[in-house]
């Protein structure tokens, strides 16, 4: 009897100390608490067969297993089901849509964003020129002990209006200013801009892209390092999608282009390629 006792009593005791023991470190020794990965991707709708393209998609995040998803160009319409809520779904993440579209519309197109963490606050602002149907969306998160925002947006498209985008990222800047709370931020999206362009420029007094700092030199390649797939955009080898962090609140750890393989029947995940960022959280 007695050795059964001492028995039971090491078992509770292993049982307590896993349960108060740290979270396991990661891969470079790091708190994992302070480790925040994000992927953004533009969808490219409900074009070029969605329900084949999907499979990959859902693959690969699924492996990634990122904190938040950024995604652009999510459609719902009365033939596809909202694409942020049907993948939120089948990952096992929360999410928040944004579109100029009103709610109950036969179609809302818009940006998105999915995340495995407790939702602390969540929202969305439309960005001028209304006229271009702009939106960009936010969600603050608790990552253990730790709060961070992530916004996505998806700005103008047309080559010759960088002016337009200027007056986006404007908007944007100041929606981060009203919202963030005094939380490290994230910015992610496609800004259909590189990041050298002029009009990014605001962006990157208080940002810094996170490719930019882990692939010095990449503009020197473009085709490289493009995220415009070559399928869809054969002359087109632009970096357009994004991942800025907060100054002096982020560490770049890793910043890798994802989403950019053929499947076995030739059929790609997105007419853009996704791009996946590991950053560490610094002390305030």
């Amino acid at each position: 009897m007695l050795r059964w006792r001492c028995v039971l009593v090491l078992a509770v005791c292993h049982l307590a100390g896993c349960a108060g023991a740290p979270a396991a470190p990661t891969r470079d020794g790091g708190d994992p608490d302070d480790r925040i990965t994000v992927v953004t991707l533009n969808l490219y709708h409900d074009k070029e067969a969605w329900p084949e393209r999907r499979p990959a998609i859902v693959a690969a995040l699924r492996e990634l297993r990122p904190d938040v998803i950024a995604l652009q160009e999510v459609i719902g319409n009365e033939s596809v089901r909202n694409q942020a809520e049907s993948l939120a779904e089948e990952l096992g993440y929360e999410y928040t849509f944004s579109s100029t579209d009103p709610v109950g519309s036969p179609k809302r197109y818009g940006n998105a964003l999915l995340t495995r963490h407790p939702l602390i606050r969540r929202g969305w602002k439309r960005l001028r020129p209304l006229e271009d149907s702009r939106t960009a969306a936010h969600v603050r998160i608790a990552l253990g002990g730790r709060e961070v925002n992530v916004y996505v947006t998806h700005l103008h498209n047309t080559v010759e209006g960088a002016h337009i985008r200027a007056q986006q990222v404007a908007d944007l800047l100041a929606f981060v200013r009203e919202t963030g709370g005094g939380a490290p931020s994230i910015v992610a999206g496609d800004l259909n801009a590189e990041s050298s362009n002029p009009e990014l420029e605001p962006l990157a007094r208080g940002f810094v892209s996170t490719y930019d700092v882990l692939h010095p030199g990449a503009d020197r390649d473009p085709r490289a390092h493009t995220t415009l797939n070559p399928h869809f955009f054969p002359v087109d080898h632009r970096r357009i999608d994004h991942i800025y962090v907060e100054r002096v609140r982020f560490t770049p750890l890793e910043s890798k282009i994802i989403l950019d393989r053929a499947d076995a029947a030739g059929r790609w995940p997105s007419d853009h390629f996704g791009l996946m960022t590991r950053v560490r959280i610094l002390p305030r």
